[in-house]
């Protein structure tokens, strides 16, 4: 349609909405679907945090707020990364966002020009080579192996780097495969980023308090000082909080930047949600002790998962330090014919005939740039994982 823009053709919709979406299709006309698509935890925002919404309502909290979120939200951040993190910002240095997405979005707005790089490495979750695009830059990709469990090599980093790069995205514990560096493989990264002084870094640390075992999490400005002025350190509530649909993201980092991005955001969206960002307020500075239960149970059901997909016929599955997500390889998969008659070529057809043949809806690695892989998501109950898990073995050993 020639009324649209030129950035639309730049542009895919969303691989997991999609996924997401033909799975509610085929449930509306009664087929049995199992869907591990969505990143969403399945526990309930626990009760201080809703308590402290309809405390913020009871208050008349209603109003606009501004651009960059209520002071109250933007100091508990600070105390946040201050006290978890051990990195010093200001409030003023903070900036609040209607979730994550703004957040990336408003960095890559304020920065980007015609012809500038950013280097992501891959698997990377399917918004940010979109959002760049978008954004008139160039996503460049720094590929990862199932060998280094999915980690961006420094080597890998320093080919992946020119003059033209302005900034490399470092999504850590991983969407879509669940890897998390440890402080060392991060500080192997870092020592690149330093003999590349133009290069800027932006973390997503949204998994941040996902991690499993005695895994310690750091982020980039953490492990390498020296880094502070060149970084966007990025977070949010969604997940290890599960308030996903409260839609509340966070930023730290150079003030001139901050300010650029709350330029942004004030001609585009204003400020976030008032009542979300107080409920924000109570998910950060309140008790924090259920994370640690509803980590546990996400490592119950990472191992189920692990095990169980190890014991599928030509799947090989790594276990992963972070997130809830797996990123199984169909390698062994590849040129077998499923029971429909249809030779699987690809990860997109192995996710297809799943889909068609057992009812279990998941994401193809090629979407997230890497196959022949899928995506599991794997916050949802143990019984419906054993339930997805036992029907991609038996469509396994179906393939001929």
């Amino acid at each position: 349609m020639a009324f649209l823009a030129d950035a639309l053709s730049r542009v895919k919709p969303s691989a997991t909405i999609a996924v997401s979406q033909k799975a509610r299709e085929l449930k509306a006309k009664g087929k049995d679907v199992i869907s591990l698509g969505a990143g969403e935890p399945d526990f309930d925002t626990p009760d201080n945090i809703k308590q402290a919404a309809i405390d913020a309502i009871n208050r008349g909290e209603t109003k606009y707020t501004p651009v960059s979120g209520i002071p109250e939200l933007r100091k508990a951040i600070a105390a946040k990364l201050k006290r978890e993190n051990g990195l010093d910002y200001t409030w003023e240095q903070t900036i609040v966002g209607t979730g994550g997405k703004q957040i990336l979005f408003n960095a890559m707005m304020a920065t980007l020009n015609p012809g500038d790089e950013v280097v992501i490495p891959a698997p990377y979750w399917v918004s940010y080579p979109e959002m760049v695009s978008l954004c008139g830059g160039t996503p460049v990709f720094a590929e990862t192996t199932i060998a280094d469990n999915f980690k961006l090599k420094p080597e890998a980093l320093e080919a992946a780097i020119t003059p033209k790069t302005k900034w490399l995205i470092l999504n850590m514990p991983s969407n879509p495969t669940g890897a998390a560096y440890h402080e060392s493989e991060i500080k192997a990264l870092t020592d690149v980023l330093l003999r590349h002084p133009h290069v800027w870094v932006l973390t997503d640390d949204m998994y941040e308090h996902l991690v499993y075992g005695d895994f310690k999490f750091t982020t980039p400005a953490q492990v390498e000082p020296k880094l502070y002025d060149r970084t966007l350190t990025m977070n949010g509530v969604s997940k290890a909080y599960a308030m996903t649909g409260w839609r509340i993201g966070y930023a730290a980092g150079p003030l001139e930047l901050i300010k650029a991005m709350d330029m942004i955001q004030g001609q585009q969206t204003s400020g976030a949600c008032s009542i979300a960002q107080w409920a924000s307020v109570e998910a950060l500075n309140g008790p924090q002790d259920f994370i640690e239960k509803n980590k546990a149970i996400f490592q119950g059901r990472r191992d189920l998962v692990v095990s169980m997909l190890n014991q599928a016929k030509g799947i090989h599955c790594p276990t992963p330090d972070g997130a809830f997500y797996v990123y199984p390889s169909v390698e062994g998969a590849i040129g077998k014919t499923a029971p429909s008659g249809k030779r699987i070529e690809n990860d997109v057809d192995f996710i297809n005939e799943l889909l068609e043949t057992e009812g279990v809806a998941v994401v193809q690695g090629s979407a997230f740039g890497l196959g022949p892989n899928f995506r599991i998501s794997y916050a949802t109950s143990e019984a419906l994982l054993e339930e997805a898990c036992t029907r991609i073995q038996r469509f396994c050993a179906s393939l001929r």
